[in-house]
């Protein structure tokens, strides 16, 4: 056993200098635990702000406990809402997760502290507990599988930070995923039909132009005209306006900026566009609402499927205009540039379509092949048979031994 020892330190955070606390433990065990936000200006402090003096003042009637023997479980007196909270502030600020991925998060860590409780004690969490909400979750096994991996970065951060001993979440059985490489591609002819349908010309130049670039939804409503070049037939995708937030620009999914070269189908939809009277002032965006704003992507869905419905084609997602350019591309070109093209982050995702794409000449090739092939063999085996007949032996005769 060791005599229990610490310190206080102050981090800068982007949201204000906190306190820590680091101290050994009497098993000898390192623990580290947020204490809250220092206050570093004269006169008292807020509500919930640490001066050094408070902060001090905690470690050191932690220790005292510490060395009376009681208090080692930290995890007892930290709650489950706790947890949470710094687990989302350590992905959002130390990870620099992207604002929509924090979205999603935000709301699965709800949907979390609805069931378990924000003032639940961490240490009365057990693997049992987390396997009875599992089974009471009535989603898809996709989105079990992403409740439990956020479950498990909860805990994870709070053994680091509380100093919890177990995660509870290591030991439960994961759901099993099952994908499919499956593609709804449309083909162009449908595209241009499902473009006659469309409520206005600019709905019709996004739905080609998300069909022959491969654009995403959020990437559409981020392009302006600046990252349109007309003379090297280029789009260049520089951010994404994530859909059902605010309009405050992100990176693509990818994290890097792609270039895609425009096709004379994407190009000429962008040029009749170009012609319009621009909101220059708004952020000269290409595809823009009516006071020249990104548009909203909720309405959008809302006519795009209003579209597909007087075109009388089957109700697929906006983003699946998408696939008709990764299935169109790896015909022409090699997977790499695909790759680049679609701003992949693995060359797995783009190969989906060389698995999906029909080759309907492969027949064809492959009897040519064949064909030509089976004429070299029977040249060769007319030689072969010609060199043995002038020997002393037949075929039949000679030693394989």
């Amino acid at each position: 056993m060791t005599t229990p020892t610490g310190h206080v330190f102050l981090v800068k955070r982007r949201r204000g200098p906190q306190f820590y606390a680091k101290w050994r433990e009497p098993s000898g065990r390192q623990v580290q635990q947020r204490l809250g936000p220092a206050w570093t200006e004269k006169g008292r402090p807020p509500a919930g702000y640490l001066t050094k003096r408070t902060a001090n003042a905690w470690l050191d009637a932690k220790l005292v406990d510490l060395r009376r023997g009681i208090g080692e479980r930290v995890e007892i007196g930290a709650a489950f809402g706790d947890a949470v909270a710094e687990w989302l502030r350590y992905v959002e600020h130390d990870r620099g997760r992207r604002p929509s991925t924090m979205r999603d998060y935000r709301n699965c860590a709800r949907q979390l502290e609805a069931h378990f409780g924000k003032e639940t004690p961490l240490g009365s969490i057990t693997t049992s507990t987390i396997e009875r909400w599992q089974a009471s979750l009535e989603v898809s096994a996709r989105t079990k599988q992403k409740l439990l991996v956020i479950t498990h970065g909860v805990f994870r951060r709070a053994a680091k930070v509380y100093g919890l001993r177990d995660n509870p979440v290591a030991d439960v059985e994961k759901p099993t995923v099952r994908r499919s490489n499956g593609l709804d591609v449309l083909s162009p002819a449908v595209v241009e039909a499902l473009a006659r349908a469309a409520d206005t010309d600019q709905d019709a130049a996004l739905f080609r132009v998300a069909a022959y670039t491969g654009l995403r939804l959020g990437e559409a409503r981020g392009l302006r005209w600046s990252d349109i070049d007309f003379s090297d037939r280029l789009v260049h995708v520089r951010r994404n306006l994530p859909c059902g937030g605010d309009d405050e620009p992100d990176t693509p999914k990818s994290g890097l900026v792609r270039s895609v070269p425009l096709a004379d189908v994407a190009m000429v939809a962008l040029d009749s566009l170009s012609r319009r009277e621009r909101f220059t002032d708004a952020g000269d965006y290409v595809f823009p609402a009516d006071d020249g704003s990104p548009f909203d992507d909720s309405a959008m869905r809302k006519r795009f499927h209003a579209a597909l419905d007087r075109a009388e084609l089957r109700r697929i997602r906006f983003h699946d205009l998408r696939h008709v350019f990764g299935s169109l591309a790896v015909r022409t070109s090699p997977l790499t540039d695909v790759k680049a093209w679609m701003g992949h982050a693995d060359i797995q995702t783009t190969m989906r379509y060389v698995h999906y794409t029909p080759q309907h000449d492969a027949a064809e090739r492959l009897s040519k092949v064949f064909a030509t092939d089976a004429v070299e063999v029977a040249e060769s085996a007319q030689e072969g048979w010609r060199d043995i007949g002038e020997g002393s032996a037949r075929p039949e005769e000679i030693s394989t031994s």
